[in-house]
Parts: structure tokens; sequence; C-alpha cells
């Protein structure tokens, strides 16, 4: 299976060097551009259904974070802020200047949060796809005691999970997707592709690096926000089951928030992805 079969025409693959790893990135359509930055357990592929919709009318631009997909697996600097350096790397080397509009789903909305709250004058607008913020609410949700995700800790783990994962990342991928979509949103090839891109004790530990910066990450977000308030526009997108509760967070630290829900599950684009294209273009309008 090709690491790149899901590639939607028009689009091509290149890796680019910035900031100290080498990242993998597709790139296509014309227009202002546009950033999709996914989530874990994925990779770039997670926007393959809304990639040609969205580069009708946007230069869009999808890397695999740092340890992920095709991109390097450097022991450090999985830091959201560190990785809006990524980016910003990414894009200055495809010589795409001015502000540009920036989508993320999960983690990757925290690598857009973090660099909307950093360089707010790299951002014209903002999208954040049903995910919690570090320093907005991730760390209450994070507390077992009181009810909060398991995983968020488990993960944080150094060796642990890897350890506990290797060979059984098909298991776990195929439960964790089937249990957080609509039905039917992924087939077994869509599966199998996501446990190959993470199958083995290297390409687990490059995912779990990103949730092993968050206490850190939540820290600086709060110290960034200190200092002003995000003022580009910002659109969230919560699910069925989390509606606008990062809309809600947010508010009191951004000039201009809305908040909308899916007719999905967490992986919206996947999902629904006429739904999301619509409502992400309508924004970006």
């Amino acid at each position: 299976m090709g690491t790149a079969d899901w590639l939607p025409g028009g689009f091509s693959k290149q890796h680019i060097d910035t900031n100290s790893t080498r990242l993998s990135v597709a790139v296509g359509g014309s227009g202002p551009a546009l950033v999709l930055l996914h989530g874990w357990p994925q990779t770039s592929r997670a926007w393959a259904r809304v990639m040609p919709g969205l580069a009708r009318i946007h230069t869009v631009v999808v890397p695999d974070l740092r340890g992920t997909g095709d991109s390097d697996r450097p022991e450090g600097g999985y830091a959201k802020t560190n990785q809006a350096d990524d980016i910003r790397g990414i894009l200055t080397a495809l010589n795409l200047t001015g502000p540009v509009a920036v989508a993320g789903h999960d983690i990757g909305s925290m690598v857009a949060f973090a660099w909307a709250a950093a360089h707010p004058e790299d951002i014209s607008r903002l999208i954040l796809i049903d995910s919690l913020l570090p320093g907005l609410g991730l760390e209450k949700a994070m507390n077992v005691a009181e009810g909060g995700m398991w995983h968020f800790g488990f993960f944080m783990t150094p060796l642990l999970p890897e350890m506990l994962f290797e060979g059984h990342e098909l298991e776990f991928f195929t439960a964790t997707f089937t249990a957080m979509s609509n039905p039917r949103t992924f087939s077994d090839h869509d599966l199998v592709a996501y446990a190959q891109a993470y199958t083995g004790r290297e390409r687990l530990r490059g995912g779990f690096e990103h949730y092993r910066t968050l206490l850190d990450d939540g820290r600086e977000n709060r110290a960034l926000l200190a200092k002003r308030k995000l003022p580009m526009p910002v659109l969230t997108i919560g699910s069925k089951q989390s509606g606008t509760s990062t809309a809600q967070a947010l508010a009191p630290h951004a000039d201009n928030v809305q908040g909308a829900v899916a007719p999905t599950g967490h992986f919206v684009a996947e999902e629904d992805p006429d739904w999301f294209t619509k409502t992400v273009n309508t924004f970006l309008a």
C-alpha cells in the first residue's frame, strides 16, 4: 500500500526541510492559502475527502505533522508553538506569503491554536475542529479522578504506551475510529492504512510525543493569551457529542468566535465531507 495512494487528483507531495526536521506536505489548488492540520491517530490522509472541494478556491497545504505519516520522527520539538514554526517554515519554502487561513482537527487544532496565539499576524482565519485546547479546559478533561478521559495521561507516560500498543495497532485503531464516528465512515482499507502509519514502536512514539507536551502547551497558551486576545475570526466546529464547548471556552480570549455543530462524530471531515466543505468555504468567504 503506497503512502500516497489516497492523494486526490491535482495534489502532489514533497518533502521540506524546516525547523530542524523534514516534513512531508501535499499541495494543490489555487487561490488564498488554506493549511489543514490533522489529528491523532491520523495523517494528512484525514483530509482526502475535502481537499478537492476546498482546492477549487484555495491553495490547500496539507502536511504530515512531525512524528507522523511520511514526516520525520525527531526525539523532541513537539511543543505546539514549535510545531507552528514547522508549518511557518513550510509556507516560507512554498513562497506562500501573507496571512493564511488554518484549520486543525484534534491535535492539529492545538497546533493551529498555539500558532494563532503566538503569531496572530500569520493567521487570517482560524478553524478549530472537535478538540479540547491546552490551557482552556483540556487539563480538567484529563483529570481521571473527576471523570476525565483516561487516554491523555496514559499517552503522556514515556515508553509504556508504545510498548503495550506494539503489535495491536490495527485492533486499537479499529476500535477507536469506529467508536468515535458514524457507521461505515471508514473502510477496512482506511483502517489498515492508518494502522500501518503507526505500526511499530518508533511510529507509535512519534504519535504519543504530541501528548507528552500537553501540560507545557497549556502553560504556554495561558501566558500568550494573557498578553492579547486572538484578533482573527475563529470558527469552532464541534461534534454531536462536544457541541459548542470549544467556542464557549475560547470566547473570553478572542474577539470574534463562531460555534458550529456538525451532524457527525469526532471525524467531521471524513464523516460528512460535503457539510464540512460548505461550512469552511462559507466561513472563509
